[in-house]
């Protein structure tokens, strides 16, 4: 019914992994997806920031940038000017995309074990549910 497979996958190889291409331990992989997610929360926070002034918010920038810097080996995540010149969207869509990024932060810090990184996420995931609460009952 089916035809021999008669090449060689290219995805196996006999004599082990590849030298000339870059492997990542699973950890590493982790790393990398954490930081890509707390990123993304910070500029949803920095964007928060300019259309909410907040000390809550001011608190949680420094908080991420701190934890994506040390995610990424001491470098310091890039970040936006706080300028009246960005794309203006709803606060209560701002809170649901922060949330929604604190949750799969939350995540994958729960499976690397990241302890500092899972209670910033889960306290983010906490504050803008708070922020989305007045705001959809009044919707109603």
């Amino acid at each position: 019914m089916y035809e021999p497979i008669r090449t060689k996958s290219v995805h196996s190889t006999v004599d082990g992994p590849n030298p000339d291409f870059p492997h990542r331990s699973r950890e590493e992989e982790l790393d990398i997806q954490l930081a890509g997610h707390l990123a993304a929360l910070l500029a949803v926070t920095d964007e928060l920031r300019a259309s909410e002034a907040s000390a809550d918010l001011d608190t949680a920038a420094e908080r991420l940038a701190e934890q994506v810097g040390r995610l990424r080996g001491g470098r310091t995540p890039v970040r936006a000017p706080m300028s009246g010149s960005r794309r203006e969207r709803s606060g209560t869509a701002l809170h649901r995309r922060a949330h929604a990024l604190a949750g799969r932060a939350l995540v994958v810090a729960a499976s690397r074990a990241d302890t500092a990184a899972a209670i910033l996420a889960a306290e983010r995931m906490d504050a803008h549910a708070a922020a989305l609460e007045p705001r959809e009952l009044a919707s109603h």
